[in-house]
């Protein structure tokens, strides 16, 4: 019995120990949430001993937990602008840094939705009292968001009727349960819920929604995490994001 309880307690240190040789954390954009699932599955397949852990949120939120600390072996953003800031801040190093995909901002609405819209000015319309948009601080599509209805001059009359969300994902599903008339999100994310919204128009941008990544400064797993950028331009991951509509970068 001492032997057996011995023999269970060095199993349990190194359970609790940093695990596997090849695991990595990846902290990526929430709009890549389904497609980067996918693709570690392909990842760990070709990889013997690999995994791969996920953190997904906005992208600002994401950097923000990087420069309090969190432990992060790969960083991917939804703009190029919030990987600008992890480059500033020493968290990553931009000799790094890789573009792997492209999308496009488009506004929904609910798929029993009667209203038509079908450009950014179409927003002043008095039934519609609410648009789901990120906080264009810290959420990338929010940001794209923002700088089209600027560029529009219609940032005014639409910032009155937003409801701010946290990450893209909230926006479709404030959408997608019918709370508001209008949201914008990115076309991927349109895409995983055809039966609860649809496309009301792709908005316009004088920009890429360019998404990069890169392994982190202080990546524990330097080798797998570059590992993992590399497998994210090859042409097994470079189809699955093509599946879930991304672009090629």
């Amino acid at each position: 019995m001492k032997a057996r309880l011995i023999a269970l307690s060095l199993c349990s240190m190194a359970l609790a120990g940093n695990t596997l040789a090849g695991e990595i954390t990846v902290s990526a954009a929430a709009s890549l949430t389904n497609a980067f699932k996918d693709i570690a599955q392909g990842f760990e397949a070709k990889n013997p001993g690999s995994k791969v852990n996920f953190n997904f949120a906005a992208s600002g939120a994401l950097l923000q937990q990087m420069a309090k600390g969190a432990p992060v072996d790969v960083f991917a953003s939804a703009d190029q602008e919030t990987m600008d800031s992890a480059v500033k801040q020493k968290l990553v190093n931009s000799a790094d840094r890789k573009d792997f995909a492209r999308n496009a901002l488009v506004v929904i609405v609910p798929a029993d939705s009667k209203l038509k819209l079908q450009q950014l000015s179409d927003l002043q319309q008095a039934a519609i009292k609410h648009v789901a948009l990120g906080i264009p601080a810290s959420v990338p599509v929010g940001r794209y968001a923002k700088h089209a209805l600027e560029a529009a001059r219609l940032w005014p009359a639409v910032e009155a009727k937003a409801i701010n969300t946290q990450n893209v994902r909230q926006s479709l599903d404030y959408v997608a349960r019918g709370e508001v008339e209008a949201g914008f999100v990115y076309q991927t994310d349109a895409a995983i819920m055809p039966d609860k919204v649809k496309v009301a128009f792709t908005v316009p941008l004088d920009e890429s929604i360019s998404y990069p990544v890169a392994r982190t400064a202080t990546a524990a797993n330097a080798t797998e995490a570059q590992r993992f950028v590399s497998y994210l331009l090859s042409p097994a991951a470079q189809a699955i994001l093509s599946r879930y509509g991304f672009h090629k970068p």
